[in-house]
Protein backbone atom coordinates (compact mmCIF):
# COMPACT_ATOMS: atom_id res chain seq x y z
CA UNK A 1 0.00 0.00 0.00
CA UNK A 2 1.83 3.25 -1.30
CA UNK A 3 -1.12 5.51 -1.01
CA UNK A 4 -3.67 6.93 1.79
CA UNK A 5 -6.76 7.97 0.07
CA UNK A 6 -9.44 9.66 1.72
CA UNK A 7 -7.40 11.80 3.93
CA UNK A 8 -7.23 15.38 3.12
CA UNK A 9 -5.08 17.65 4.20
CA UNK A 10 -4.53 19.72 6.92
CA UNK A 11 -3.03 22.55 7.71
CA UNK A 12 0.24 22.47 10.27
CA UNK A 13 1.65 23.95 12.84
CA UNK A 14 4.50 25.93 14.52
CA UNK A 15 5.38 26.79 18.00
CA UNK A 16 8.71 27.41 18.85
CA UNK A 17 11.25 27.32 22.20
CA UNK A 18 10.68 25.92 25.23
CA UNK A 19 9.70 28.05 28.15
CA UNK A 20 11.64 29.94 30.18
CA UNK A 21 10.88 28.72 33.70
CA UNK A 22 12.97 26.00 34.02
CA UNK A 23 13.47 25.32 30.49
CA UNK A 24 16.56 22.20 29.89
CA UNK A 25 20.01 23.64 29.07
CA UNK A 26 20.79 22.63 25.78
CA UNK A 27 23.85 20.67 25.11
CA UNK A 28 26.01 22.73 22.52
CA UNK A 29 24.90 22.22 19.33
CA UNK A 30 26.53 22.65 16.20
CA UNK A 31 23.62 24.26 14.10
CA UNK A 32 24.61 22.64 10.75
CA UNK A 33 21.34 21.97 9.00
CA UNK A 34 21.13 18.68 6.93
CA UNK A 35 18.66 16.93 5.20
CA UNK A 36 17.61 13.46 5.24
CA UNK A 37 15.17 11.89 2.12
CA UNK A 38 12.54 9.48 2.99
CA UNK A 39 11.57 7.22 0.08
CA UNK A 40 8.37 6.26 0.08
CA UNK A 41 6.79 3.97 2.91
CA UNK A 42 9.14 4.77 5.26
CA UNK A 43 9.78 6.58 8.69
CA UNK A 44 12.35 8.84 10.67
CA UNK A 45 12.35 7.76 14.20
CA UNK A 46 14.44 9.98 16.45
CA UNK A 47 14.98 10.12 20.25
CA UNK A 48 15.37 13.67 21.72
CA UNK A 49 17.55 13.97 25.46
CA UNK A 50 15.93 16.08 28.19
CA UNK A 51 19.11 18.46 27.45
CA UNK A 52 18.61 18.61 23.41
CA UNK A 53 16.56 20.25 20.80
CA UNK A 54 15.83 18.55 16.95
CA UNK A 55 14.16 21.27 14.92
CA UNK A 56 12.33 19.70 11.63
CA UNK A 57 11.12 21.87 8.53
CA UNK A 58 9.17 19.74 5.60
CA UNK A 59 11.08 20.64 2.50
CA UNK A 60 9.11 18.68 0.28
CA UNK A 61 6.95 15.83 -0.38
CA UNK A 62 4.36 15.07 2.51
CA UNK A 63 4.76 13.37 5.97
CA UNK A 64 3.16 12.99 9.13
CA UNK A 65 3.90 12.52 12.61
CA UNK A 66 1.58 9.92 13.93
CA UNK A 67 -0.93 10.84 11.83
CA UNK A 68 -1.12 14.88 11.90
CA UNK A 69 0.37 15.71 8.57
CA UNK A 70 3.41 18.30 8.34
CA UNK A 71 2.91 21.30 7.16
CA UNK A 72 5.29 22.11 3.96
CA UNK A 73 7.79 24.66 4.10
CA UNK A 74 6.72 26.08 7.41
CA UNK A 75 8.56 29.71 7.97
CA UNK A 76 9.34 28.48 12.03
CA UNK A 77 10.65 24.31 12.36
CA UNK A 78 9.01 21.84 14.52
CA UNK A 79 10.55 21.79 17.53
CA UNK A 80 11.07 18.49 19.75
CA UNK A 81 12.05 18.45 23.28
CA UNK A 82 11.70 16.79 26.68
CA UNK A 83 12.59 13.43 25.97
CA UNK A 84 11.04 13.17 22.94
CA UNK A 85 10.56 9.78 21.10
CA UNK A 86 9.01 10.11 17.89
CA UNK A 87 8.53 9.07 13.85
CA UNK A 88 7.84 10.95 11.43
CA UNK A 89 6.28 8.86 7.88
CA UNK A 90 5.71 9.10 4.23
CA UNK A 91 3.63 7.65 2.24
CA UNK A 92 5.00 9.58 -0.59
CA UNK A 93 8.33 10.02 -0.20
CA UNK A 94 9.40 13.29 1.45
CA UNK A 95 12.57 15.69 2.33
CA UNK A 96 13.58 17.10 5.53
CA UNK A 97 15.60 19.99 6.89
CA UNK A 98 17.01 18.95 10.31
CA UNK A 99 18.70 20.77 13.02
CA UNK A 100 19.88 19.57 16.54
CA UNK A 101 21.50 16.82 18.22
CA UNK A 102 19.52 13.44 18.82
CA UNK A 103 20.42 10.55 21.31
CA UNK A 104 19.72 8.28 18.13
CA UNK A 105 17.94 8.48 14.67
CA UNK A 106 17.32 6.34 11.41
CA UNK A 107 14.96 5.51 9.07
CA UNK A 108 13.23 2.39 8.80
CA UNK A 109 12.07 1.08 5.85
CA UNK A 110 9.88 -1.61 7.99
CA UNK A 111 6.71 -0.06 9.49
CA UNK A 112 3.28 -1.07 10.61
CA UNK A 113 1.39 2.10 9.11
CA UNK A 114 -0.40 0.03 6.50
CA UNK A 115 -1.90 -2.15 9.18
CA UNK A 116 -2.35 1.21 11.39
CA UNK A 117 -4.55 2.73 8.15
CA UNK A 118 -5.90 -0.41 7.95
CA UNK A 119 -7.77 -0.09 11.25
CA UNK A 120 -8.78 2.99 10.77
CA UNK A 121 -10.65 2.63 7.26
CA UNK A 122 -12.01 -0.25 9.50
CA UNK A 123 -13.88 2.18 11.84
CA UNK A 124 -14.81 4.41 9.36
CA UNK A 125 -16.97 1.35 7.88
CA UNK A 126 -18.71 1.54 11.14
CA UNK A 127 -19.06 5.65 11.81
CA UNK A 128 -20.44 5.35 7.98
CA UNK A 129 -23.42 2.85 9.20
CA UNK A 130 -23.92 4.60 12.67
CA UNK A 131 -24.48 7.92 10.95
CA UNK A 132 -27.27 6.13 8.31
CA UNK A 133 -28.50 4.55 11.10
CA UNK A 134 -28.12 7.20 13.71
CA UNK A 135 -26.26 4.69 15.89
CA UNK A 136 -22.93 4.55 18.22
CA UNK A 137 -19.80 4.75 16.08
CA UNK A 138 -16.79 1.99 17.22
CA UNK A 139 -16.18 1.95 20.94
CA UNK A 140 -12.52 0.93 20.77
CA UNK A 141 -10.14 -0.09 23.37
CA UNK A 142 -6.53 -0.56 22.92
CA UNK A 143 -4.47 -2.82 25.03
CA UNK A 144 -1.32 -4.23 25.57
CA UNK A 145 1.88 -4.64 27.70
CA UNK A 146 4.10 -2.03 28.53
CA UNK A 147 5.92 -0.14 25.65
CA UNK A 148 3.89 -1.80 23.09
CA UNK A 149 2.78 1.32 21.30
CA UNK A 150 -0.75 1.50 22.96
CA UNK A 151 -0.69 5.85 22.78
CA UNK A 152 0.82 6.32 19.24
CA UNK A 153 -2.13 3.71 18.03
CA UNK A 154 -4.67 5.94 19.67
CA UNK A 155 -2.74 8.74 18.36
CA UNK A 156 -2.86 7.83 14.63
CA UNK A 157 -6.01 6.41 15.03
CA UNK A 158 -7.17 10.00 16.52
CA UNK A 159 -5.31 11.73 13.69
CA UNK A 160 -6.92 9.88 10.89
CA UNK A 161 -10.26 10.60 12.02
CA UNK A 162 -10.46 13.73 12.93
CA UNK A 163 -8.64 14.44 9.18
CA UNK A 164 -12.04 12.22 7.91
CA UNK A 165 -13.83 15.44 10.02
CA UNK A 166 -15.11 12.88 12.71
CA UNK A 167 -14.88 14.53 16.60
CA UNK A 168 -14.18 11.00 18.37
CA UNK A 169 -13.73 10.89 22.21
CA UNK A 170 -10.41 9.89 23.30
CA UNK A 171 -10.40 8.16 26.99
CA UNK A 172 -6.99 7.62 29.02
CA UNK A 173 -7.65 5.11 31.62
CA UNK A 174 -3.02 5.02 32.31
CA UNK A 175 -2.68 7.08 34.93
CA UNK A 176 0.91 6.81 33.79
CA UNK A 177 0.47 8.80 30.47
CA UNK A 178 -0.95 12.46 31.60
CA UNK A 179 -3.00 13.47 28.58
CA UNK A 180 -4.12 16.76 29.00
CA UNK A 181 -3.85 16.73 32.52
CA UNK A 182 -0.34 15.49 34.73
CA UNK A 183 0.33 12.35 35.35
CA UNK A 184 -1.37 10.10 37.98
CA UNK A 185 -4.95 11.59 36.34
CA UNK A 186 -7.70 10.19 34.19
CA UNK A 187 -9.09 11.97 31.14
CA UNK A 188 -11.63 11.88 28.28
CA UNK A 189 -11.83 14.80 26.10
CA UNK A 190 -13.20 15.26 22.07
CA UNK A 191 -11.21 16.21 19.44
CA UNK A 192 -12.67 17.73 16.66
CA UNK A 193 -9.46 20.10 15.34
CA UNK A 194 -6.02 18.92 14.39
CA UNK A 195 -3.82 17.01 17.02
CA UNK A 196 -0.83 18.88 18.02
CA UNK A 197 2.83 17.61 16.45
CA UNK A 198 4.91 19.55 19.33
CA UNK A 199 2.56 19.03 22.24
CA UNK A 200 1.19 15.91 21.71
CA UNK A 201 -3.10 15.56 22.55
CA UNK A 202 -2.39 19.78 22.59
CA UNK A 203 -3.36 22.55 24.68
CA UNK A 204 -6.06 22.58 27.51
CA UNK A 205 -7.53 25.66 28.43
CA UNK A 206 -5.34 26.53 31.24
CA UNK A 207 -2.40 25.65 28.95
CA UNK A 208 -2.56 29.34 27.74
CA UNK A 209 -2.41 30.53 24.15
CA UNK A 210 -2.64 28.18 21.26
CA UNK A 211 -2.98 28.46 17.46
CA UNK A 212 -5.04 25.54 17.76
CA UNK A 213 -8.84 25.39 19.64
CA UNK A 214 -8.01 24.23 23.06
CA UNK A 215 -9.64 20.53 24.34
CA UNK A 216 -11.83 20.62 27.58
CA UNK A 217 -11.11 17.19 28.94
CA UNK A 218 -12.73 15.94 31.77
CA UNK A 219 -10.81 14.55 34.86
CA UNK A 220 -10.31 12.48 37.67
CA UNK A 221 -7.61 11.98 39.93
CA UNK A 222 -5.99 8.54 40.73
CA UNK A 223 -3.19 9.46 42.43
CA UNK A 224 -1.43 5.81 42.11
CA UNK A 225 0.60 4.26 38.82
CA UNK A 226 -1.28 1.19 38.32
CA UNK A 227 -4.97 0.56 38.24
CA UNK A 228 -3.71 -3.01 39.84
CA UNK A 229 -3.56 -1.05 42.93
CA UNK A 230 -5.67 -1.80 46.31
CA UNK A 231 -6.55 -4.62 43.74
CA UNK A 232 -8.38 -1.94 41.42
CA UNK A 233 -10.64 -1.34 44.31
CA UNK A 234 -10.61 2.59 43.49
CA UNK A 235 -9.82 2.29 40.23
CA UNK A 236 -12.93 0.50 38.96
CA UNK A 237 -15.43 3.09 40.36
CA UNK A 238 -13.41 6.12 38.36
CA UNK A 239 -13.67 3.92 35.43
CA UNK A 240 -17.60 3.31 35.89
CA UNK A 241 -18.12 7.40 36.48
CA UNK A 242 -15.82 7.82 33.47
CA UNK A 243 -17.83 5.35 31.55
CA UNK A 244 -21.11 7.13 32.44
CA UNK A 245 -19.97 10.78 31.50
CA UNK A 246 -18.45 9.60 28.04
CA UNK A 247 -21.83 7.62 27.06
CA UNK A 248 -23.84 10.87 28.18
CA UNK A 249 -22.16 12.84 26.01
CA UNK A 250 -22.47 10.29 22.74
CA UNK A 251 -26.14 10.80 24.17
CA UNK A 252 -26.46 14.68 23.59
CA UNK A 253 -23.67 14.63 20.88
CA UNK A 254 -24.42 13.24 17.39
CA UNK A 255 -20.43 13.92 16.20
CA UNK A 256 -19.71 12.79 18.85
CA UNK A 257 -21.90 9.72 19.08
CA UNK A 258 -21.08 8.88 15.03
CA UNK A 259 -17.53 9.29 16.01
CA UNK A 260 -17.52 7.04 19.25
CA UNK A 261 -14.25 6.64 21.26
CA UNK A 262 -10.85 4.60 21.29
CA UNK A 263 -9.67 3.79 25.15
CA UNK A 264 -6.17 4.00 26.33
CA UNK A 265 -4.61 1.70 28.92
CA UNK A 266 -2.10 0.74 31.48
CA UNK A 267 -0.17 -2.34 30.27
CA UNK A 268 -0.62 -3.71 33.66
CA UNK A 269 -4.10 -4.12 32.74
CA UNK A 270 -2.93 -6.74 30.49
CA UNK A 271 -1.12 -8.66 32.39
CA UNK A 272 -3.73 -10.40 34.04
CA UNK A 273 -3.98 -13.76 36.53
CA UNK A 274 -4.73 -16.59 35.38
CA UNK A 275 -6.35 -15.90 32.20
CA UNK A 276 -8.67 -13.41 34.25
CA UNK A 277 -8.12 -9.56 33.28
CA UNK A 278 -10.88 -8.23 35.54
CA UNK A 279 -9.96 -4.48 34.95
CA UNK A 280 -10.29 -5.11 31.07
CA UNK A 281 -13.44 -6.96 32.17
CA UNK A 282 -14.33 -4.01 33.64
CA UNK A 283 -13.69 -1.61 31.54
CA UNK A 284 -15.38 -3.56 28.53
CA UNK A 285 -18.61 -3.57 30.38
CA UNK A 286 -18.91 -0.25 31.68
CA UNK A 287 -18.32 1.68 28.21
CA UNK A 288 -20.18 -1.36 25.97
CA UNK A 289 -16.93 -1.97 24.04
CA UNK A 290 -17.53 -3.40 20.89
CA UNK A 291 -13.72 -3.66 19.47
CA UNK A 292 -10.76 -4.38 21.08
CA UNK A 293 -7.77 -3.74 19.60
CA UNK A 294 -4.48 -6.27 21.21
CA UNK A 295 -1.20 -5.31 20.61
CA UNK A 296 2.20 -7.22 21.40
CA UNK A 297 0.51 -9.98 23.11
CA UNK A 298 -0.33 -13.59 21.64
CA UNK A 299 -1.27 -14.51 25.03
CA UNK A 300 -3.53 -11.65 25.93
CA UNK A 301 -5.10 -11.44 22.30
CA UNK A 302 -5.76 -15.65 22.76
CA UNK A 303 -7.22 -15.14 26.84
CA UNK A 304 -9.45 -12.14 25.38
CA UNK A 305 -10.57 -14.12 22.49
CA UNK A 306 -11.23 -17.54 24.73
CA UNK A 307 -13.48 -14.51 26.90
CA UNK A 308 -15.47 -13.14 24.21
CA UNK A 309 -15.54 -15.62 21.45
CA UNK A 310 -18.81 -16.98 22.56
CA UNK A 311 -21.13 -13.14 22.55
CA UNK A 312 -22.41 -13.46 19.12
CA UNK A 313 -25.70 -11.14 19.36
CA UNK A 314 -25.16 -7.50 18.30
CA UNK A 315 -25.79 -5.81 21.33
CA UNK A 316 -22.85 -7.80 23.34
CA UNK A 317 -20.44 -8.82 20.43
CA UNK A 318 -17.13 -7.80 20.66
CA UNK A 319 -14.49 -8.10 17.94
CA UNK A 320 -11.01 -8.39 18.39
CA UNK A 321 -8.14 -7.88 16.20
CA UNK A 322 -4.60 -8.27 16.44
CA UNK A 323 -2.12 -5.62 15.52
CA UNK A 324 1.86 -5.92 15.18
CA UNK A 325 3.91 -4.03 17.39
CA UNK A 326 5.50 -1.31 16.13
CA UNK A 327 9.24 -1.60 15.34
CA UNK A 328 9.68 1.85 16.19
CA UNK A 329 8.64 1.32 20.12
CA UNK A 330 11.21 1.28 22.41
CA UNK A 331 11.77 0.32 25.92
CA UNK A 332 11.53 3.68 28.47
CA UNK A 333 12.86 2.99 32.10
CA UNK A 334 11.62 4.05 34.89
CA UNK A 335 14.56 7.19 34.84
CA UNK A 336 12.90 8.47 31.62
CA UNK A 337 9.69 7.93 32.95
CA UNK A 338 10.62 10.16 35.85
CA UNK A 339 12.04 12.75 33.72
CA UNK A 340 8.84 12.77 31.31
CA UNK A 341 6.70 12.98 34.23
CA UNK A 342 8.40 15.87 35.77
CA UNK A 343 8.47 17.62 32.21
CA UNK A 344 4.78 17.10 31.90
CA UNK A 345 4.44 18.61 34.84
CA UNK A 346 6.54 21.82 34.72
CA UNK A 347 4.24 22.33 31.85
CA UNK A 348 1.21 22.21 33.43
CA UNK A 349 2.29 25.23 35.41
CA UNK A 350 4.55 26.99 33.41
CA UNK A 351 3.74 26.45 29.67
CA UNK A 352 5.73 24.60 26.63
CA UNK A 353 7.31 26.49 24.43
CA UNK A 354 6.22 29.76 22.98
CA UNK A 355 2.87 29.19 25.59
CA UNK A 356 4.50 30.72 28.53
CA UNK A 357 2.23 30.84 31.42
CA UNK A 358 2.89 33.02 34.88
CA UNK A 359 1.34 30.72 38.22
CA UNK A 360 1.05 32.48 41.24
CA UNK A 361 1.95 31.39 44.81
CA UNK A 362 0.70 32.31 47.64
CA UNK A 363 0.10 30.89 51.49
CA UNK A 364 -2.44 29.12 52.85
CA UNK A 365 -3.40 28.08 57.04
CA UNK A 366 -3.41 24.44 57.70
CA UNK A 367 -6.87 25.16 58.83
CA UNK A 368 -8.40 26.44 55.49
CA UNK A 369 -7.27 22.97 53.84
CA UNK A 370 -9.85 19.72 53.21
CA UNK A 371 -7.10 17.09 52.00
CA UNK A 372 -7.90 13.68 51.87
CA UNK A 373 -5.83 10.42 50.46
CA UNK A 374 -6.62 7.48 49.32
CA UNK A 375 -7.09 4.88 52.54
CA UNK A 376 -4.70 2.00 52.12
CA UNK A 377 -2.10 3.74 49.69
CA UNK A 378 1.25 2.92 50.39
CA UNK A 379 2.91 5.68 51.14
CA UNK A 380 4.70 5.43 55.10
CA UNK A 381 5.19 9.33 55.37
CA UNK A 382 0.84 9.57 55.99
CA UNK A 383 0.26 6.07 57.64
CA UNK A 384 -2.52 6.48 60.07
CA UNK A 385 -0.70 3.16 62.10
CA UNK A 386 -3.79 1.24 61.54
CA UNK A 387 -4.04 0.49 57.95
CA UNK A 388 -4.35 -3.43 57.76
CA UNK A 389 -7.45 -3.75 56.83
CA UNK A 390 -8.01 -0.82 54.63
CA UNK A 391 -8.18 -2.37 51.07
CA UNK A 392 -10.76 -4.52 51.90
CA UNK A 393 -12.96 -0.85 52.65
CA UNK A 394 -11.47 1.41 49.93
CA UNK A 395 -14.53 0.26 47.14
CA UNK A 396 -17.94 0.48 48.36
CA UNK A 397 -20.00 2.86 50.75
CA UNK A 398 -17.76 2.32 53.49
CA UNK A 399 -16.10 5.67 55.03
CA UNK A 400 -12.78 4.54 54.71
CA UNK A 401 -12.13 5.48 51.21
CA UNK A 402 -10.33 8.20 52.06
CA UNK A 403 -8.49 9.16 55.18
CA UNK A 404 -8.13 12.83 56.18
CA UNK A 405 -4.55 14.28 56.17
CA UNK A 406 -3.29 16.69 58.54
CA UNK A 407 -0.49 19.19 56.76
CA UNK A 408 2.97 18.26 57.71
CA UNK A 409 6.48 19.05 55.93
CA UNK A 410 6.38 15.89 54.14
CA UNK A 411 3.43 17.06 51.47
CA UNK A 412 6.44 19.62 50.42
CA UNK A 413 7.11 19.13 46.87
CA UNK A 414 3.87 16.85 46.24
CA UNK A 415 0.60 17.88 43.92
CA UNK A 416 -2.84 18.18 45.31
CA UNK A 417 -5.87 17.62 43.14
CA UNK A 418 -8.76 20.28 43.76
CA UNK A 419 -11.90 18.14 43.33
CA UNK A 420 -15.32 19.91 42.33
CA UNK A 421 -16.60 18.05 45.50
CA UNK A 422 -17.42 19.96 49.26
CA UNK A 423 -15.08 19.36 51.89
CA UNK A 424 -18.10 18.03 53.34
CA UNK A 425 -19.61 15.28 50.95
CA UNK A 426 -19.51 11.87 51.20
CA UNK A 427 -16.44 9.99 50.14
CA UNK A 428 -17.81 8.78 47.24
CA UNK A 429 -19.01 12.03 46.15
CA UNK A 430 -15.35 13.11 46.69
CA UNK A 431 -14.42 9.78 44.56
CA UNK A 432 -16.40 10.50 41.85
CA UNK A 433 -15.80 14.54 41.65
CA UNK A 434 -13.77 15.41 38.46
CA UNK A 435 -10.86 17.66 38.98
CA UNK A 436 -11.35 21.31 38.20
CA UNK A 437 -7.23 21.69 38.59
CA UNK A 438 -3.72 21.22 40.31
CA UNK A 439 -1.81 22.86 43.05
CA UNK A 440 1.63 22.15 43.62
CA UNK A 441 3.13 22.02 47.99
CA UNK A 442 6.09 24.77 47.24
CA UNK A 443 7.03 24.84 50.89
CA UNK A 444 5.60 24.09 54.26
CA UNK A 445 5.59 26.23 57.46
CA UNK A 446 4.89 24.03 60.10
CA UNK A 447 5.44 26.81 63.18
CA UNK A 448 3.11 29.05 61.33
CA UNK A 449 0.66 26.08 59.94
CA UNK A 450 0.50 27.69 56.37
CA UNK A 451 1.07 25.89 52.94
CA UNK A 452 2.79 28.25 50.05
CA UNK A 453 1.37 27.17 47.36
CA UNK A 454 2.21 27.31 43.36
CA UNK A 455 -1.40 27.68 41.35
CA UNK A 456 -1.98 27.88 38.35
CA UNK A 457 -3.94 30.79 38.42
CA UNK A 458 -3.99 33.70 40.92
CA UNK A 459 -6.59 34.03 43.68
CA UNK A 460 -7.64 32.38 47.08
CA UNK A 461 -8.00 28.56 46.94
CA UNK A 462 -11.63 27.07 46.67
CA UNK A 463 -12.77 25.46 49.96
CA UNK A 464 -13.27 21.84 48.06
CA UNK A 465 -12.13 18.68 49.07
CA UNK A 466 -8.38 18.22 47.82
CA UNK A 467 -6.71 14.59 46.96
CA UNK A 468 -3.58 14.15 47.89
CA UNK A 469 -2.04 11.15 45.61
CA UNK A 470 1.23 8.89 46.34
CA UNK A 471 1.51 9.19 42.82
CA UNK A 472 3.67 10.78 40.64
CA UNK A 473 6.61 11.35 42.86
CA UNK A 474 7.79 14.54 44.42
CA UNK A 475 8.65 17.38 41.98
CA UNK A 476 11.72 19.10 43.98
CA UNK A 477 12.79 22.31 42.86
CA UNK A 478 9.63 23.73 40.89
CA UNK A 479 9.59 26.97 42.48
CA UNK A 480 13.12 28.56 43.89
Amino acid sequence: MTTLPGLPGLPGLSLTAPSSHEAPTFVSQSHITRTQELPPGTEYRFEVSFSCRLSVKLISGTAEYFGTELAPNSKDPYLFSEGTKGAIYTWHGCKLELEGEVESEYVAEETKMDTYANAHFALEKVREQAAQHNDTGPRVLVVGPGNAGKTSVVHILTSYAVKMGRQPLVVNLDPRQGMLSVPGSLTAAAFSSIVDVEEGWGSSPISGPSPIPVKMPLVYHYGMPSPEENGGKYFKPLVTRMALAVTSRLEVDRAARVAGFVIDTSGAMSRGKGGVYENIEHVVSEFSVNIIFVLGSERLYSDLSRKYSHRTTPDDHVTLIRLDKSNGCVDRDEDYMKQFRQAQIRSYFFGHGENTLSPSTHWEDYSEMSIYKVAGEINPAFRSGDDEDDDDNAYGTSPSIFEKVTPSPQMQNSLLAITSARASDSHETIRDASVIGYLYVADVDDAKKKLRLLSPQSGRTPNNAMILGCWPEDVPGLVS
